[in-house]
């Protein structure tokens, strides 16, 4: 069954747990007028992974390649994303960011290069996918940057890490 056809089956007047339903089911934009402006932060991960041998050539050039530093290239691409996630998420509202910042790490046991992404906002909605997309946008220009060297590259385990502000905080814990 289609996700459309799941809809057209779903109850009518059913309250939906999902904040962007309607009460009959249907895509609407959160209502966040009656909201109160508070600071929201939130804090995403992600990590790019390469073949050992392929990691080894990257960390011994320093993240430089013939495109440049694979990390100064992402970093900027995360922070343009982050600016842009009302283009790219249909539903989310355009927010005025006050702070995103994206920090790179060399993860030797993964053979990765871990990406994390804080996103910062004083408003009536969080930035959690703002960070996400941050932390996305990021993993993916790392793998444009390097998949010359190898097509063998994983961008996995991109989630929320942590958000504060507005109704609920929220704190994965390993």
């Amino acid at each position: 069954m289609s996700i459309d056809s799941q809809k057209n089956s779903h109850q009518k007047n059913t309250p939906s747990a999902l904040s962007h339903l309607d009460s009959n089911g249907d895509i609407t934009m959160v209502d966040v007028s009656g909201k109160t402006a508070t600071t929201r932060e939130a804090t995403a991960v992600g990590q790019v992974r390469f073949p050992s041998e392929i990691y080894q050539q990257i960390k011994a050039a320093d993240g430089m390649t013939k495109k440049g530093s694979i990390t100064q290239t992402a970093h900027i691409a995360g922070i343009m994303a982050a600016k842009r996630t009302h283009d790219l998420i249909p539903l989310c509202h355009p927010l005025p960011l006050d702070k995103i910042g994206l920090t790179f790490d060399y993860n030797d046991a993964l053979n990765s290069i871990s990406v994390s992404a804080v996103v910062k906002v004083t408003h009536k909605t969080g930035v959690e996918m703002e960070a996400l997309t941050a932390v996305s946008v990021a993993c993916l220009t790392i793998y444009d940057m390097t998949k010359a060297l190898s097509h063998d590259i994983v961008i996995d385990d991109i989630h929320l890490i942590k958000k504060t502000g507005g109704k609920s905080d929220y704190k994965n814990t390993p």
